[in-house]
């Protein structure tokens, strides 16, 4: 994966990429959205530990195909109030925190009005590639 980075555009403000551009012959990988949802049912209150379960899941997923964090191309994360934007990047920065910086995912953060249940307040999905 290459990182793409415009000099002639703003810097990102986050720990995310503007673009990534992926090598031929990658095996692909989509998640669903993952909400903060613990395994035993448990929703916490808190909109860090909601998204530190949702990249627990992810986690999760990328390992059943072989791959990890740094094979995340493009990152997607709804939260239903602006409120709830802090704890989500501190888990997101937590979970990218081994990437390096050339390979972080490209990145869409989106305010929502809710989700199926009211106590979820975050819910990641990712695309993931290696070879």
């Amino acid at each position: 994966m290459k990182s793409l980075q415009p000099a002639t555009i703003s810097p990102p403000f986050a720990r995310y990429s503007h673009g990534i551009e992926l090598p031929p012959g990658q095996r692909i990988v989509r998640s669903s959205g993952q909400l903060g949802l613990a395994g035993d049912g448990q929703v916490p209150e808190d909109p860090f530990d909601q998204a530190m379960i949702c990249f627990g899941n992810i986690r999760a997923i990328l390992a059943e195909a072989a791959m990890g964090p740094a094979d995340i191309f493009h990152l997607s994360a709804y939260v239903t109030d602006r409120a709830h934007m802090a704890g989500y990047m501190a888990a997101r920065d937590r979970f990218l925190a081994d990437t390096p910086d050339d390979r972080l995912p490209s990145s869409t953060l989106l305010i929502v009005s809710g989700f199926t249940r009211p106590e979820f307040k975050v819910e990641v999905e990712i695309w993931a590639a290696a070879p």
